[in-house]
């Protein structure tokens, strides 16, 4: 009798097994190929649905936030081979996830077959229709204040004030503070300056806890409009942020009704306030304030993180940062003793700091960028069906050991002889959309290295801090440490 209740219990967990692995897991896959129809004999490529509803999401979390990222697309690769695109479900929809360089340059390049389309959690940054591919003109103007180092010298002496100021700050507070968050607070202040010049400063500390609320939500799978929810507190704090902005805006008007139209543009909303679109209308407020936001946060969150980041790699590889400080070394021995600050021929000097940038983007970049196939479209073989998304995997190209050797090492000199048209390296993203904030996140970093690498040094509370991946790479403790001011003699 046992040995026959044994022999029942392991056919039930057979019977489980065959019935939750190999019938419940496939219910995904069988529902999309019954959704596609004739569609479906046309090769998709390989990869799974993962399980009913929640697809591939729970291994993706798992891996991105315990900072194993890397993992979560590397066991698709060793499962399905080398194909460099796979499909998958995440995000509550059906995904085709490219990792192969000339892939994802393809995809990132082709406005006409894959428009942006971004997480749910991102509609609370609002959506501008002149953010589209059809208003060339209008994004052009848009990102002119911010795009070219010659522009960005303008900002020079600002961006250094502010640097200085905050550096100084932290050098003189004698415990361990949130690093990211401190350095999130010059880079929205240089964002805000070129953006919104003439804003009271206090205006720009309520700017930057709003944004903290809303960015906390991003990448939510299902952002909740509940009372609770930290959606609905996202929500709620951009109504404030257009109650802030539209009080800006209204003042900025009354200026221009009384004066007449500024001449002199001091930043991007007197460009907006004078602009028309290619029909000949002006921007309404709704619009202005929608691309004012979505702009204010591309330029914070990843110029703050890279600003951490880079210092910390740094500090943790003294050999370079012993070269990066003798090249700015190097270059002031050569300043004239009238001049006080940096100027741009020094800048473009600092080739080594150039190096450390790339290196720092390369281990820090977002995940992934996101499109969707507006139409059926065939790429290298595979067939991507109107309406899926598509996201081009950029951190698994730059963690690539084919395309960068010993991914895992933080290493500069990786950039001495590297080739820039093979697309292995895409912190800013490829083709019209690429990232129109890349010259001022260099520009600032360079500016802020410099005068860290200069006068101050990093302790980190917690140097084998654990770290996440989701959305980007950031330590868990947000990089509990002290910056303290180098003493005039070792200068």
């Amino acid at each position: 009798m046992e040995f026959q209740w044994f022999w029942m219990c392991v056919a039930t967990l057979l019977a489980c097994y065959i019935f939750f692995y190999k019938i419940v897991r496939n219910l995904n896959d069988w529902y999309y190929d019954l959704k596609l129809g004739k569609k479906q004999y046309h090769q998709l490529p390989p990869g799974d649905m993962g399980w009913p509803l929640i697809g591939n999401q729970l291994p993706f979390y798992k891996y991105f936030s315990s900072g194993q990222g890397n993992t979560f697309i590397n066991n698709i690769v060793l499962k399905y081979g080398q194909t460099g695109i796979y499909k998958a479900h995440l995000y509550g929809s059906p995904r085709i996830i490219v990792i192969d360089p000339t892939l994802v340059k393809k995809v990132m390049n082709d406005d006409v077959n894959f428009k942006a389309s971004y997480p749910k959690g991102t509609n609370v940054l609002g959506r501008s229709r002149y953010l589209n591919r059809e208003h060339k003109r209008f994004k052009k103007l848009v990102t002119s204040p911010i795009v070219g180092q010659n522009t960005l010298v303008m900002y020079l002496e600002r961006i250094e004030d502010i640097v200085l100021d905050k550096l100084e700050e932290l050098s003189t507070i004698k415990h361990h503070v949130e690093l990211l968050k401190e350095m999130k607070k010059v880079s929205f202040k240089i964002i805000f300056h070129i953006y919104l010049y003439s804003c009271d400063q206090n205006i720009v500390m309520k700017f930057g806890d709003l944004f903290n609320v809303m960015s906390a939500t991003m990448f939510y799978l299902m952002p909740i409009d509940a009372p609770g929810f930290a959606f609905r507190k996202a929500l709620k704090a951009r109504k404030k942020m257009i109650k802030i902005i539209q009080s800006i805006i209204d003042e900025r008007k009354a200026v221009i009704e009384e004066n007449g139209q500024m001449k002199e543009k001091k930043d991007l909303l007197d460009i907006f306030l004078g602009m028309t679109d290619e029909m000949g209308e002006k921007l309404d407020d709704e619009d202005m304030i929608d691309l004012l936001i979505t702009l204010l946060f591309a330029g914070h969150e990843t110029s703050a993180l890279a600003m951490v980041w880079s210092i910390t790699f740094l500090t943790q590889h003294p050999l370079c940062l012993k070269k990066a400080k003798e090249e700015q070394e190097e270059i002031m021995k050569e300043r004239p003793s009238s001049q006080k600050r940096l100027c741009i021929t020094e800048i473009k000097k600092m080739v080594y700091l150039s190096q450390v940038i790339d290196e720092t983007l390369r281990n820090m970049t977002l995940f992934s960028t996101f499109r969707e196939a507006t139409a059926d479209v065939n790429i290298d073989g595979y067939f991507i069906p109107k309406g899926w998304k598509v996201m081009p995997w950029i951190r698994a190209v730059h963690m690539n050991p084919q395309y960068h050797s010993n991914p895992e090492e933080f290493n500069p000199a990786r950039w001495n002889d590297f080739n820039s048209t093979k697309g292995t390296f895409l912190p800013f993203g490829w083709g019209r959309r690429l990232c129109p904030g890349r010259d001022l996140a260099r520009f600032e970093l360079t500016v802020f290295l410099h005068y860290f690498l200069m006068n101050y040094k990093l302790e980190l509370k917690n140097p084998e801090c654990p770290v996440t991946h989701f959305p980007a790479l950031k330590q868990l403790d947000n990089c509990l440490a002290k910056i303290t001011k180098l003493s005039s003699d070792l200068n």
